[in-house]
């Protein structure tokens, strides 16, 4: 299972905290991008976000929780980018944004909220690379993960066996030692306040695998 650690929530600096994770063996930095309007939060500017990245060792993992996601796209190309992952909630043209993303050459990914029901990004699961569960209300880090999230686990877990699909499911929010084992069958997960809130990222990230 792979690991990417979010920046979200930590008692360092942000420029500490990537110091810290660039140390250890994750897989990704997962950056949430806020414009509080999407979410009531708003996050680094595309300038300080460039400036904080520009040197990190991991690939990041970069979640659009905005409503425009293309410009943020354009903005952010230019960095050590894995992927763009921007919600399937958002209005205008998912599959036209898929296709833009991956004419860059980045992988794409959906993400699904917590209230919203698996049938929504149904259509789009053939074109896309992740699909990231939400397991908390976008917008804060250290929420204690919703525990009827981890249902649709198991809906697009079925889903991809039987229609052949490739994309990997990651999972966000609440994740820690003690919630892990209910995300079987989870290819990714992402954690921001367990991993960073602690003294050793290296021994959390471990403790997660």
């Amino acid at each position: 299972m792979k690991v990417s650690v979010s920046i979200l929530k930590s008692n360092r600096s942000n420029e500490e905290t990537l110091k810290k994770i660039n140390l250890t063996n994750a897989d990704y930095i997962h950056l949430d991008v806020m414009d509080n309007t999407f979410v009531d939060n708003a996050s680094l500017t595309n300038e300080e976000i460039i400036k904080l990245f520009k040197d990190t060792i991991q690939p990041m993992d970069i979640h659009l929780m905005v409503n425009h996601p293309k410009s943020y796209v354009d903005a952010l190309k230019n960095l050590n980018v894995n992927d763009f992952i921007f919600p399937v909630e958002i209005l205008g043209d998912k599959k036209e944004l898929i296709n833009y993303i991956h004419e860059l050459g980045f992988k794409v990914g959906l993400s699904i909220n917590p209230d919203t029901k698996v049938s929504i990004i149904r259509p789009y699961l053939e074109y896309v690379d992740i699909v990231l569960i939400m397991g908390v209300n976008p917008g804060f880090g250290g929420q204690p993960l919703i525990p009827s999230t981890t249902m649709k686990i198991h809906e697009l877990n079925y889903l991809r066996s039987i229609n052949d699909y490739n994309y990997i499911m990651s999972f966000d929010g609440g994740v820690n030692s003690s919630t892990i084992n209910l995300l079987k069958g989870i290819d990714m997960v992402v954690s921001g306040s367990y991993v960073c809130l602690g003294e050793d990222y290296q021994e959390n990230i471990n403790k997660l695998r």
